[in-house]
């Protein structure tokens, strides 16, 4: 059994700030999230320096184990430091969790992550909300922008859980190269073909990591971020831009401006939370409509807009009944592995769109789930930086994206807006899912075990005695069987290069 835990994230970590664990000191915690009883920082353990320091508080601490509780960078974390432990014949064992509310922490051995469920049910009754509220006055456009970083998981799920007339995804810009015009156009036409069927209302979801996306404003944020690192002056930045990004600069909004030219985080991504795309489009869009009203191409009403952003407050929301039990048993995962004198894993669990039940445990290395990425420059390609756990993008080709895209004209034209209710721990919502887990098949190690099976049934066919006939059957079965994983399994060197 653990004995102590430390308070206050990393921070509280270096300052050697632990508390007792106890039956008592967990029963007020119960169902209830416990971010408020570890805390957390956005701190990094990277650094030569924070590295040895957390080495030090261990050994001072005699901590059997370091439970390291995060997304892709606290994951990749992990992985350093148990390396790093082992090669010092630390006796702390360091094990990773998949708990970040983005979704973006997703593998063959990580289905979902803990707090997404609840991020997303959170945030799509209050689109509901709104969507209610739009279908009520008749007359408004709702921009809605909330967190979940640079990949799109969570505005997927909530477009499916609460069907508004639009999502903008971060990927479909990427991939299509969609400029913020582009993407204004799209959003002008959808509200022009809307007023054709008299509907002068809408919502439209924007996730928060929308202006990373976009080609040009990510380049003008690089040459900020750039002069930040070289040490000019906010006030100073503008003059010093390329004549490209000064003319963008200067022609977006001066609020937009404003939260463009706030320092990145430590990570060089620019502070997404701060931005108002939801706005940046809303007064786009608007300004569009107008001149086609005015040039007589659009005969609507009179184009308004009200902007939301549904912040990082509902991290603070109740845990679902789904987040509670996948936690709870990430947590006995946890125990057994450190039991096991493993160090360096994370704790998953799988075949989740299942009852509990028949959820299956396990662990696997974190350095399974890492990589180096490439620089996509033809044949003279070449890794840079370190193995790390990378974020993963929502898949453009994956089943809950198709199911998205389905629905997309219903959704559009037809205001079938859905409202999931509150969370539930009782009762027949409570045992709901997240949608994107549910229609995808991502049972890895449940495919593996199959194999195996399959495996052992032709061990026990296929062995002296048998006739001719299966043998010859088995053999060739098998040759075309390994040619094609081998072909499967070596992707050609264009594929494997990525920015």
């Amino acid at each position: 059994m653990f004995s102590s835990t430390v308070d206050g994230g990393t921070d509280g970590l270096f300052a050697q700030k632990t508390m007792d664990i106890s039956d008592e000191a967990l029963a007020s915690y119960k169902n209830q999230g416990g971010y408020d009883m570890l805390g957390r920082t956005r701190d990094q353990i990277r650094t030569t320096e924070q590295v040895e320091a957390t080495l030090a508080i261990c050994q001072a601490l005699k901590l059997d184990s370091l439970v390291i509780i995060g997304g892709v960078t606290s994951n990749t974390d992990a992985a350093q430091l148990a390396e790093t432990f082992a090669e010092l014949k630390c006796p702390t064992k360091v094990v990773g969790v998949p708990v970040t509310l983005n979704g973006d922490l997703k593998n063959q051995f990580v289905e979902t992550t803990v707090g997404f469920d609840t991020i997303c049910k959170v945030n799509s009754q209050l689109i509901s909300n709104v969507c209610t509220d739009a279908l009520s006055a008749e007359k408004y456009y709702y921009f809605i922008r909330f967190m979940g970083q640079k990949a799109s998981h969570v505005a997927l799920e909530c477009a499916l859980q609460s069907h508004p007339n639009m999502v903008i995804l971060g990927e479909e810009v990427s991939l299509s190269k969609l400029t913020i015009f582009d993407i204004t156009k799209q959003i002008c036409d959808a509200v022009q073909a809307r007023a054709e069927k008299d509907k002068y209302h809408g919502v439209v979801l924007i996730p928060e990591g929308l202006v990373e996306t976009i080609p040009e404003l990510y380049a003008l944020l690089q040459e900020i971020h750039g002069l930040h690192n070289k040490g000019v002056s906010v006030e100073n930045i503008s003059s010093h831009l390329s004549p490209w990004a000064s003319a963008l600069f200067e022609f977006l909004p001066p609020f937009i401006r404003k939260q463009l030219l706030l320092h990145p985080e430590s990570d060089e991504s620019a502070q997404l939370s701060q931005i108002e795309t939801e706005k940046l489009l809303a007064q786009l869009v608007e300004n569009e409509m107008n001149k086609r009203l005015k040039e007589g191409t659009y005969k609507g009403k009179k184009f308004n807009a009200i902007c939301h952003f549904f912040g990082y407050q509902a991290r603070g929301a109740l845990p679902s009944k789904f987040d509670c039990d996948y936690a709870y048993v990430l947590g006995h995962v946890c125990y057994h592995i450190l039991a096991a004198g493993l160090n360096g894993y994370m704790a998953t669990v799988t075949n989740l769109k299942s009852p509990v039940n028949k959820w299956k445990c396990g662990a696997a290395p974190i350095t399974s789930m890492m990589t180096v990425k490439r620089w996509s420059r033809g044949p003279t390609a070449s890794q840079i930086g370190k193995p790390a756990v990378h974020m993963a993008s929502v898949d453009l080709k994956g089943k809950a994206y198709e199911l998205l895209r389905q629905n997309s004209s219903s959704f559009l034209m037809e205001d079938i807006y859905r409202n999931p209710g509150p969370l539930q721990f009782e009762g027949p919502g409570a045992e709901t899912k997240p949608i994107s887990l549910c229609v995808e098949d991502r049972d890895y190690m449940g495919r593996i075990k199959q194999l195996q099976e399959y495996l052992e049934k032709v061990k026990s066919i296929v062995k002296p005695g048998c006739s001719q006939d299966v043998l010859k059957a088995a053999v060739s079965a098998m040759a075309s069987v390994t040619e094609m994983l081998t072909i499967m399994s070596t992707p050609p060197f264009s594929s494997q290069a990525t920015i």
